[in-house]
């Protein structure tokens, strides 16, 4: 190779190195690591407040943020979390007699885009608000009159994927959400910020609680799945002998609406070159300011 088109290469390659160390260093300037700790529920035919803390269970989160300028914000964040929901502690009589319950691990993985009100290099506080996208996990299961824990997506309780149930499909467990939410964080000082987050996420099942729809026949259940399934589709036989099964097409949930499922607690950030005071991208006036807030109130 011509010597002359060696050092066009060599200045091309260096160019392109400088600026991607360059971008690297502007990303690194304006990142931070998140992480949470609070408490996941959900809403659902086992629970249908919008929001409450009964029946929650704890969650917690890890992850980063990238500021894109002094207010817009990028988030990603793993969060791992439990629901759990019982008819035992429903006001309902009917919902007492059904007598249902469910126990889920939650594994969630969100890609948010984030808006402060104020830029906290200018104030002590500042409410957000932010909305993404999330993919997440979950497995419904209970636990029978024995003890032993029953994965309850493989009974096919409402028939889904049995012969003779073609509208019911088997849900899957690894679905997508709509996460979005707000809250407020204080600047304790330049690099740790401190808050409180309500996070929701809208999905696109109603089977978070493995309950949707309709019983099917007694007899078509046994006959597929067998006993197992029977016990645990209904379970008003341990609260009241004298329940039975309910007759085929008896409601056992409502399918016009979907699950939700939710995130509340104590956020914290720490910006790991402290908190730039303004954000150009060509350096100098965009470099970080180690200072206090300017304006405190």
């Amino acid at each position: 190779m011509p010597v002359k088109k060696i050092l066009t290469l060599g200045l091309i390659l260096y160019g392109v190195n400088a600026n991607a160390q360059g971008f690297i260093k502007n990303v690194l300037e304006r990142s931070s690591i998140e992480a949470f700790g609070g408490f996941a529920n959900y809403q659902g035919e086992l629970q249908d407040k919008m929001y409450t803390f009964a029946q929650a269970k704890p969650a917690f989160s890890l992850g980063g943020s990238v500021a894109i300028t002094d207010k817009f914000w990028v988030r990603g964040l793993a969060t791992l979390g439990r629901l759990h929901a019982s008819d035992k502690y429903s006001s309902n009589a009917s919902k007492k007699n059904r007598n249902l319950d469910f126990y889920s691990r939650l594994y969630d993985a969100s890609l948010t885009l984030g808006y402060d009100l104020f830029n906290l290099s200018e104030k002590r506080y500042t409410p957000y608000v932010f909305a993404g996208a999330s993919l997440y996990h979950f497995s419904p299961y209970t636990y029978d009159t024995s003890g032993g824990r029953r994965w309850l997506v493989g009974y096919r309780t409402e028939g889904q994927g049995l012969t003779g149930f073609p509208d019911r499909k088997v849900y899957a467990l690894n679905q997508l959400s709509i996460p979005f939410g707000g809250g407020i964080k204080f600047a304790v000082n330049q690099n740790i910020s401190i808050g409180w987050e309500f996070r929701f996420n809208k999905t696109f099942t109603d089977y978070l609680d493995d309950v949707s729809t309709t019983y099917i026949d007694r007899a078509a259940l046994q006959a597929a799945k067998g006993n197992k399934a029977v016990e645990l589709a209904y379970r008003g036989g341990e609260v009241n002998h004298a329940n039975t099964y309910p007759a085929a097409g008896t409601p056992r949930g409502n399918p016009k609406t979907k699950d939700w499922y939710y995130f509340s607690g104590i956020t914290v950030s720490y910006s790991l070159f402290g908190r730039p005071e303004n954000y150009n991208t060509g350096g100098g006036k965009g470099s970080r300011s180690l200072g206090c807030p300017k304006n405190i109130y």
